[in-house]
């Protein structure tokens, strides 16, 4: 079951109760501890205060998750702000210089115009800024959150960074001047079989603690033909039709290949894509709450839980050192997307590297 305020567990409460409003603060955390929902009622709580309030992602994806449940946790009055990173910065630029961000190669800002920003604009008494998945943005980000004045509570786990411009929990604290660390630990997303196959891609010194909840195994599916996937899909739907199935590729062109696909083999399944590159409809914004089947890029799948996760394209992966820590790193973040079911799956005629090296009571073959 997704965790909401109502049946949040004790030490989830009691991470809210003793955090201080005022000062800033890093909690982390593994995938399933909560981090997201911890968040948006922390985001919630600041603004019932009085003082602006904006809860932050990287990824629009998560922003779209995390904005109906700040609206069921908190009333409309309460004024929480819900934006990605870019567009919030984005805008703060435009509304204090009259023009647009100068941006970088690596998709950023030109931080050194925002700081140049800083100086000549009056800051906004109170600010409050909570940031989910806080690994996945760049130093510079925080640094320039010092100098603006704001009061930051970030959530993260430096062992799920996708990104290239990302951060440590370290350097998070100290572009922030010093912060105040908390931990959570309990998983209550995944079962104690997905946990322990996410557990072999863990880059980190010690790895979470297991689960109790028990569940099947992960399985490994050989994909001989694009129809085999669809036909693994469709019946995994039809099985559980009030389940959330969450398909994630690698590439767009195999999210376009799929969705047409399944479209092509039953009208009544509905799919749903998200691709970070439309800027609008169908493809941009989705019902989260839905369930059924949504097919989504790697890259946009943090912070996200599905019932059932299908990742079918792991023979991408064939020619990448297994050892690699941003391969494992990218693989512990997709296991620890399922709550119930974990479905890998390959094309070719041997298992990728990064799966063949996983043991036969790990992960189900056949």
């Amino acid at each position: 079951m997704t965790l909401t305020y109502l049946d949040l567990t004790r030490s989830q409460r009691a991470s809210l109760d003793d955090l201080p409003f005022d000062g800033n603060h890093v909690v982390s955390g593994p995938p399933g501890s909560g981090k997201s929902v911890l968040a948006a009622q922390r985001a919630v709580m600041l603004a019932l205060t009085g003082v602006p309030t904006v809860l932050l992602t990287r990824s629009n994806l998560l922003r779209q998750s995390l904005t109906p449940l700040v609206s069921a946790l908190g009333p409309r009055a309460s004024g929480v702000v819900v934006a990605t990173a870019h567009s919030w910065l984005a805008r703060w630029y435009r509304e204090r210089a009259g023009v647009d961000a100068p941006g970088t190669d690596d998709g950023w800002y030109d931080w050194s115009a925002f700081l140049e920003q800083v100086a000549l604009t009056e800051p906004t008494p109170g600010l409050s800024l909570v940031i989910d998945e806080g690994q996945d943005l760049p130093s510079q980000f925080y640094r320039f959150c010092r100098v603006l004045g704001a009061r930051i509570t970030v959530y993260a786990d430096e062992c799920q960074r996708l990104t290239d411009a990302h951060s440590t929990l370290a350097e998070i604290g100290h572009a922030l001047g010093g912060c105040r660390s908390r931990q959570i630990a309990t998983n209550h997303r995944n079962s104690r079989q997905i946990a322990e196959l996410a557990a072999h891609f863990h880059v980190g010194a010690v790895s979470p603690p297991l689960p109790e909840r028990n569940g099947p195994p992960p399985r490994l599916h050989s994909l001989s033909r694009p129809s085999t996937l669809v036909e693994l899909l469709v019946g995994m739907a039809e099985l559980h039709p009030r389940r959330s199935i969450g398909v994630i590729l690698d590439s767009l062109r195999s999210q376009q290949d799929l969705l047409t696909g399944l479209e092509k083999r039953s009208r009544r399944l509905k799919p749903q894509m998200y691709t970070s590159k439309a800027t609008g409809g169908r493809y941009r914004t989705l019902d989260l709450n839905r369930p059924g089947i949504v097919i989504v890029n790697r890259a946009s799948a943090k912070g996200l839980g599905f019932d059932t996760v299908v990742v079918p394209d792991t023979h991408a992966d064939a020619g990448t050192d297994p050892t690699s820590a941003s391969l494992r790193m990218e693989y512990y973040v997709l296991a620890t997307r399922a709550r119930f079911e974990l479905h890998l799956g390959y094309a070719g005629e041997s298992e990728p590297p990064v799966i063949a090296q996983i043991p036969g009571h790990v992960l189900a073959r056949g």
